[in-house]
């Protein structure tokens, strides 16, 4: 089982989507020990999350997140919450 989970920057206006099998790891990662860009902009919280069955399939997720579709999406879920 793998998870697509979008986060969204406590400390700026943005939003990171990537993939795991392990959440909680990530999170981890990317809060305390991870590089790059969500380094930057820390502390993150999940927006939300979506399970797949297969890796192909939350890779697939995952890049159309990061489409122009996608992201509208994203901004729909983040602003009617």
């Amino acid at each position: 089982m793998y998870i697509v989970y979008v986060l969204i920057s406590l400390s700026a206006d943005k939003t990171y989507v990537g993939y795991t099998a392990d959440l909680t790891r990530r999170m981890r990662e990317h809060n305390e020990t991870g590089e790059g860009f969500t380094k930057r902009y820390r502390p993150w919280e999940i927006l939300f999350t979506e399970s797949c069955i297969s890796k192909s399939e939350a890779i697939q997720r995952e890049k159309y997140y990061k489409t122009g579709k996608g992201r509208e999406e994203i901004r729909r879920r983040r602003f009617s919450a």
